[in-house]
């Protein structure tokens, strides 16, 4: 079985570990995970791990993401999305013009309190088990970054909006919309999620379960990418063969000795005559070194 990523268009209603146990028995093996959870009603692109490729998930959910989502003004739910027990409904809905003000003025660096319809853990459980069991905890506003949102007007007497968003990881769109609705003091709501982009990636290179299931096993394969376009955005650091066997050996290189230049904390592709690590510059007593920190190749 060949390893890599495989981009999946999920549909909603299934769950990201729906998805992980199909893929799971389509490549016919254990090695399978993700690079960031969808919820069950949100469509679009799961980025999954096939065969070795699963190491890098620990290093892979720092990407950015973009999402088309739908808005609803006038309505709050205790999971912030149509799918929850409804809260609060205001009689009285602003203006197209103030709502599209009020959704710009998230752009930029700012903080967010999640939602305990979540998949974060507190105590090794999921806070979205905790809520299903009528149990909420304190959570930390966490820092978070909306790079661009766009507001378009679908129906303002309903209040229902289009955002399209692109953002850090850690951005809870659900937050986001409720947070605009509170923003506007009617309340809001996410009426719809389509993640379109993560890690680089795109949903129209993604291909749907149903697409990959009528697929030979040789097609199959040929869907899998390399592992190292998950670190694409970092610079590429090539070896000599001797420091290469040293590196996948566990040994950090020092920079001075094969005539490169990182500041301490970069992170680097590892090459010989194709990628080999994810390595790390880090400070050592003789200088900086690379450190390999995952390898994904054999030897």
């Amino acid at each position: 079985m060949k390893d890599g990523i495989l981009l999946i268009d999920k549909p909603a209603g299934m769950t990201s570990h729906d998805v992980v146990g199909r893929v799971r028995r389509l490549y016919g093996t254990r090695q399978v995970g993700h690079t960031g959870t969808l919820d069950p009603m949100a469509t679009g692109l799961l980025v999954v791990l096939v065969g070795r490729a699963v190491k890098a998930s620990e290093y892979a959910t720092e990407h950015d993401k973009g999402y088309e989502a739908g808005l609803k003004l006038g309505l709050t739910t205790d999971t912030e999305d149509v799918t929850g027990r409804e809260l609060t409904r205001a009689a009285v809905l602003p203006a197209a013009s103030a709502v599209r003000t009020a959704a710009e003025g998230f752009r930029g660096e700012g903080f967010q309190v999640p939602p305990m319809y979540s998949a974060l853990k507190r105590d090794g459980e999921k806070l979205c088990d905790l809520a299903r069991r009528g149990i909420e905890v304190e959570r930390e506003p966490r820092p978070m970054t909306v790079y661009d949102i766009n507001c378009q007007t679908e129906n303002e007497a309903e209040g229902d909006y289009h955002l399209s968003v692109r953002c850090s990881k850690g951005t809870y769109i659900r937050t986001l919309c409720a947070d605009i609705g509170r923003a506007l003091g009617c309340g809001g709501v996410m009426s719809s999620l389509r993640r379109t982009e993560a890690g680089g990636f795109t949903v129209g290179d993604a291909v749907t379960l149903e697409a990959l299931e009528a697929m030979t096993t040789e097609e199959r394969e040929a869907c899998l990418r390399p592992v190292e376009e998950l670190f694409a955005a970092l610079p590429i650091l090539r070896m000599p063969p001797f420091f290469a066997r040293l590196a996948l050996a566990g040994n950090e290189i020092y920079l001075k000795k094969i005539g490169a230049d990182y500041p301490v904390g970069q992170r680097v592709r590892l090459y010989d005559e194709s990628f080999f690590s994810l390595g790390e510059v880090r400070d050592f007593e003789d200088g900086r070194a690379v450190k390999p920190i995952k390898k994904f190749r054999l030897e």
